[in-house]
C-alpha cells in the first residue's frame, strides 16, 4: 500500500496527463496481476468495482473520531489541518504518529473493506477501520481515508486508468485502449479488465447484466436556430421534468438506476413488473415522471420528489403519485451491445421491443415528420392496476422538425404540457456513455431569476480548498401592518449554489465574509460553516421551483445557479416570498 499510496503523491504532483499515466502504467507492471487489479479499483477512487453494489456505510463523524483518537490531536488542531486541506485523508496524512512496523499490503485493504462493509452496526465498522489506521503509515492513511471517504483528488481518471492499463498490458494488441474501455464498460469493474488485458483476452468481455453504463449526456443550446445547425437529420422528442433512468431486463428480473447510477428499484415498485418477461434481454434509456394517467400528461418534478429515496412505497402513495417511465432509447437487446448503431437504427430496435410487451404504450412511425400541430401527447388508459391506475412503459414520441419555427412551436406546445422544453438528437449518432457532445442536444429555458441574500458561507473542495465557495441565501418573508403595507420582516432560506462567480470573484467575497462572519456552527470564527451578515446580493437561476420543507421558505430551487453578484444593490432590494409564491404559480403543470 506504501508503494501505491507513493505513486499517488506523484501523480498529484503533476498536471501532465501523459506523465500520470505512465506513473500509473508503471506501478502496475510491478505488481501481481492480483495486486495490480484490486489498486485499479482504488485507483478509480472506489473502495469495490463499479458494479458492486457493496458500501462501506462508514460516516466522516466516525472516521473523524478515529483520527483524532489515534493522533492524539484536539480538535481545534484538527480543524485547522482540515481547512488547510479540505479532504480528511489529507488531514490523517499530516496529523497520524509515524510508527515502527507499519504498513499494509494493498490485498489486506481490500480484505478489511470487504470485513468492514459485512459488518454490522456503526461500533462494529468503527473498530475494523480504526484497527486498520493503527497498523498503517502516516502516507498510508492518507489515501486509505480518501478511498473510503470516495475523495481521492489526485487528478486522476478512471479514463486514465485504463490508459495506462492499455499501456501497461496492450502490447502489440491494435487499439488497445478502446479494447481496455469496452471491456471495463461491460464488466463494470477496472480490475477484471486488467486481469483480461494481463492475459491477452480483453475481446472475452461479456455485457454483466444490472451494471449501469454511463448514461450519454446532451449540450445546452440557446436557439432553435442553433438546434437545427450541428447534423442534418433529426429527433425531437420532449425533455421530460423527472429523473433519468436506465432500465435493465432479464427474464423476471428488472432493475432501474438513476444517472448516478444508483439502483432506485424500491423507489418505483409497480415499474418493474411491466418490463418483466420481456422476449430478450434488455437495457433500455428512459426518464421516470408522475404521471396523471387521465390527463395522459406529466406532473410537475415536485410531486415526483415525494417518491424519491424511499426504500418502501406506501399503497396510499402508488396511488396518489403514479410514475411512467418514458423509454427514448435502447444500449443493449438479446446479448449484443448496440450503443454503436447510429440513432435511427436503435430507435426501430426500441419499438420492436416495446411492441412485443402489451403493458406498454407504444408509439409507431417515430420516423414520420409530425407537424407542430399534431404534437399531441396524449395517452388512452386502458388496463388499470389494483388501485385503478395504470402502469406503464411509455415510448417516448418522437417529432421531427425541418425549420427554427416548428421547433419553436414545438418547444411551446412542449412546455404547455408541462415539460422543461426539448431535445433536438442526431439520427445518425452512436450512444456515448458518459459523454457531452452536439449529437444530443437540450432546448429550455430559464423560468426567471430571483435577487437573494447570502445569509451562510462554507469552504470549498478541490481547486476551491481554503476559499468560501457555497453560499446559502435567501428571500424576504413579509407581513402587512395596519396601514396595509408590506413590511419584509426576516430573511428565510431558499436554498445553495456554489456555481456561476469566477476565482477572482470568490476570493474578493471570501475576504469579505471572513470580516463579515456573525458566527459559525461550531462557535468558532474559523469553523465550517460561517454564518454572514446578510448584506451581500446575488441574482440566481434555476431550473424550477418545489415545495420543500428543507428551508424556512417552504420552498426550495432546482439546480439553483449564480448569475451574478448585484453589489448595486441592497439587501432590501431582494426578492420578497411573494415573487417566489408568484414564479411557483407561473410554473408549467
Amino acid at each position: 500500500m506504501q508503494r501505491l499510496a507513493t505513486a499517488c503523491e506523484a501523480i498529484a504532483a503533476t498536471t501532465k496527463k501523459l506523465l500520470k499515466v505512465g506513473i500509473v502504467g508503471d506501478y502496475l507492471q510491478s505488481r501481481t496481476t492480483d495486486e495490480a487489479a484490486v489498486s485499479a479499483v482504488f485507483l478509480s477512487g472506489r473502495a469495490f468495482p463499479a458494479w458492486e453494489e457493496t458500501t462501506l456505510q462508514m460516516g466522516g463523524r466516525s472516521l473523524w473520531r478515529i483520527v483524532a483518537e489515534l493522533s492524539g490531536k484536539n480538535e481545534g488542531e484538527l480543524k485547522a489541518a482540515y481547512r488547510r486541506h479540505g479532504d480528511l485523508g489529507s488531514v490523517a496524512g499530516e496529523v497520524l504518529p509515524e510508527r515502527p512496523g507499519q504498513g499494509v499490503n494493498v490485498l489486506e485493504v481490500e480484505t478489511t473493506f470487504r470485513q468492514m462493509a459485512a459488518a454490522r452496526g456503526a461500533a462494529a465498522k468503527t473498530s475494523i477501520g480504526r484497527d486498520l489506521l493503527a497498523r498503517v503509515t502516516p502516507l498510508e492513511a492518507k489515501y486509505i481515508v480518501k478511498i473510503m471517504t470516495g475523495d481521492l483528488r489526485i487528478g486522476l481518471k478512471e479514463s486514465l486508468v485504463e490508459e495506462a492499463i492499455a499501456r501497461a498490458y496492450g502490447g502489440t494488441l491494435t487499439d488497445a485502449l478502446a479494447s481496455v474501455q469496452r471491456a471495463n464498460m461491460l464488466v463494470g469493474d477496472i480490475g477484471v479488465a486488467v486481469q483480461l488485458a494481463s492475459e491477452g483476452k480483453l475481446a472475452d468481455a461479456k455485457m454483466r447484466m444490472f451494471h449501469p453504463l454511463g448514461f450519454m449526456l446532451a449540450s445546452p443550446i440557446d436557439s432553435a436556430e442553433e438546434g437545427l445547425s450541428y447534423f442534418a437529420e433529426s429527433a425531437v422528442e420532449d425533455k421530460y421534468d423527472g429523473i433519468r433512468a436506465q432500465a435493465h431486463a432479464a427474464g423476471d428480473e428488472v432493475k432501474f438506476f438513476s444517472r448516478t447510477r444508483d439502483e432506485i428499484t424500491e423507489s418505483f415498485p409497480e415499474l418493474p413488473d411491466v418490463l418483466a418477461g420481456l422476449p430478450q434481454d434488455a437495457i433500455l434509456d428512459g426518464e421516470i415522471v408522475a404521471w396523471d394517467y387521465q390527463a395522459g400528461r406529466p406532473l410537475p418534478f415536485s410531486v415526483l420528489q415525494q417518491r424519491l429515496g424511499r426504500k418502501k412505497v406506501s399503497d396510499k402513495l402508488l396511488c396518489e403519485i403514479p410514475v411512467a417511465f418514458l423509454a427514448f432509447d435502447v444500449l443493449y437487446m438479446g446479448g449484443e451491445l448496440v450503443i454503436d448503431r447510429p440513432l435511427r437504427e436503435r430507435a426501430r430496435i426500441l419499438d420492436q421491443i416495446l411492441a412485443a410487451e402489451k403493458k406498454i404504450v407504444h408509439h409507431g412511425g417515430t420516423e414520420a415528420r409530425r407537424k407542430p400541430g399534431q404534437a399531441k401527447l396524449v395517452f388512452e388508459d386502458h388496463d388499470a392496476d389494483q388501485h385503478g391506475v395504470a402502469t406503464r412503459v411509455i415510448r417516448a414520441p418522437v417529432y421531427r422538425a425541418a425549420s427554427a419555427e416548428e421547433l419553436e412551436e414545438l418547444f411551446t406546445a412542449a412546455q404547455e404540457r408541462g415539460n422543461e422544453g426539448l431535445m433536438i438528437k442526431d439520427l445518425n449518432s452512436a450512444y456515448t456513455p458518459g459523454k457531452r457532445g452536439k449529437s444530443w442536444l437540450k432546448m429550455k429555458r430559464e423560468l426567471a431569476t430571483l435577487d437573494v441574500v447570502v445569509t451562510a458561507v462554507e469552504y470549498g473542495h478541490g481547486k476551491r480548498v481554503g476559499v468560501l465557495s457555497d453560499y446559502t441565501f435567501a428571500v424576504w418573508d413579509t407581513n402587512e401592518d395596519t396601514n396595509g403595507e408590506t413590511n419584509k420582516n426576516r430573511l428565510v432560506n431558499i436554498g445553495k449554489a456554489y456555481s456561476g462567480l469566477t476565482d477572482a470573484e470568490i476570493a474578493e467575497m471570501t475576504q469579505w465574509f471572513l470580516e463579515h462572519t456573525i458566527k459559525d456552527r461550531h462557535g468558532e470564527a474559523q469553523g465550517f460553516r460561517l454564518q454572514v451578515e446578510p448584506k451581500i446580493v446575488l441574482e440566481v437561476a434555476f431550473n424550477n421551483m418545489m415545495r420543500s420543507d428543507r428551508h424556512e421558505s417552504g420552498y426550495a430551487l432546482r439546480f439553483p445557479r449564480i448569475v451574478r453578484l448585484r453589489p448595486d444593490k441592497s439587501a432590501e432590494d431582494a426578492d420578497t416570498i411573494e415573487r417566489v409564491r408568484e414564479i411557483y404559480g407561473q410554473q408549467p403543470g
